[in-house]
């Protein structure tokens, strides 16, 4: 990776939103490092390069501490700054938290999105501000905006990356680095099959509201101007994302309930 191309790294770029956010920085003409925990990072690399960059993809599970210190340590072995970064990788859990979840799935589920996210940002950052120069971009979710019954952690994971990045925000804003949340709707991804959601209104009908490209294409976007944040990407989901902050908590968390139960077998 010696060029004058910029180097972007994507967390849990095999499949959905950070698939996609990987193939629109290559489109815009960024190399790539790109990371997950599945075999599959090694099958949706050569679509990357296909756009003319270089790319190296890492297998590596970033739910433990050692993970997360692999990535950093191939990130070093570049030899490259960061221009870059993409905190995308999570996972999802539904169910009702007392009566159903395990408490082994909420537990790895917030070493992933909560842990993982400061644990990464740490080894990143401090480089980024002492050049003066870099962009952030942590996925965060329009889940993180309202309480998420059935979705309990899940939300209140994103909620905290929201917070994080929003701090960071401020505290960075005289460095040169910007920092910005992504706020997807529900998006169609392998998200709800994964999160146990298949036969619930969120993951059988609204995450076809948002397609991942326009998502990735729209976050990116918004990186790339500096901006706070981006509801992504469907018109419904921006609407829903401003008119959330004028709704009552408890209304929001009815809403919220309807879309993640189980639908009826006469639905």
């Amino acid at each position: 990776m010696v060029n004058d191309r910029g180097l972007a790294v994507v967390t849990g770029a095999s499949s959905g939103i950070g698939y996609n956010l990987a193939r629109v920085f290559a489109e815009h003409g960024f190399d790539l490092l790109v990371t997950s925990g599945s075999e599959r990072i090694d099958n949706a690399a050569p679509d990357f390069s296909a756009l003319g960059v270089e790319v190296r993809s890492v297998k590596v599970d970033l739910s433990t501490f050692e993970g997360v210190e692999q990535l950093w340590a191939e990130i070093g072995s570049s030899g490259r700054p960061v221009d870059a970064i993409a905190i995308n990788a999570g996972v999802g859990v539904g169910g009702d938290f007392v009566r159903e979840t395990k408490l082994e799935d909420e537990l790895k589920l917030i070493q992933l999105n909560v842990t993982s996210t400061v644990h990464l940002a740490k080894r990143v950052l401090p480089d980024m501000v002492a050049r003066g120069a870099g962009r952030v971009l942590f996925t965060s979710s329009i889940a993180g905006t309202m309480p998420t019954p059935l979705e309990a952690v899940y939300g209140a994971s994103k909620a905290f990356v929201l917070s994080f990045a929003q701090s960071l925000r401020n505290e960075l804003k005289d460095s040169g680095v910007t920092v910005t949340a992504l706020q997807p709707g529900p998006t169609n991804t392998e998200f709800f099959h994964r999160a146990g959601l298949d036969n619930s209104k969120v993951g059988s009908e609204e995450k076809y509201t948002n397609d991942p490209y326009e998502v990735a294409r729209q976050g990116y976007k918004a990186l790339m101007e500096g901006k706070d944040h981006i509801f992504a990407s469907s018109l419904k989901t921006k609407l829903q994302g401003e008119l959330g902050k004028f709704i009552p908590e408890s209304v929001k968390a009815e809403q919220h309930r309807k879309m993640a139960e189980p639908k009826s077998s006469g639905k």
